[in-house]
């Protein structure tokens, strides 16, 4: 790829922003709820999209961890992937993914399947969403 065009790319997805249930449009919850990872009586504490809602989407909620990639084009390469709290057995933070890729937490479940919930923005807002979703868990995994 092209340096400059890599550039664009990246300042692009570097605009999206981290988001809860009260700044999700309600057409976007109910796009998750289509997807089967969100339940009516759940709240969306953070959500972060690589890209557009409608395409990728990683957040937690009062039940759960979920991420999904959704290709329009191909609809073999979906990827729609969660945890209930009670579920999970490790989640490990990764700050440092390499130059192309976002911070992620690697969620490891009881029975040893593992997924990425990728968040890109201000260290600081990484650093939060990273911490609450870890609270979360070990204030629900029982």
């Amino acid at each position: 790829m092209p340096k400059f065009l890599f550039i664009i790319v990246f300042l692009f997805f570097s605009c999206n922003k981290i988001e809860n249930h009260r700044t999700l449009s309600k057409e976007d919850i109910q796009y998750i709820k289509s997807l089967k990872i969100l339940d009516d009586n759940e709240t969306i504490y953070q959500f972060y999209s690589e890209f557009k809602i409608k395409y990728a989407g990683n957040f937690f909620t009062n039940k759960r961890l979920a991420s999904y990639w959704i290709d329009k084009r191909d609809p073999t390469k979906n990827e729609i992937v969660f945890a209930y709290y009670r579920d999970i057995s490790k989640i490990d933070t990764i700050y440092k993914a390499g130059a192309t890729y976002c911070p992620y937490l690697l969620v490891t479940t009881k029975n040893g399947n593992t997924f990425k919930l990728n968040v890109e923005g201000k260290k600081k807002e990484i650093k939060l969403f990273f911490e609450r979703a870890i609270q979360e868990w070990r204030k629900r995994k029982n």
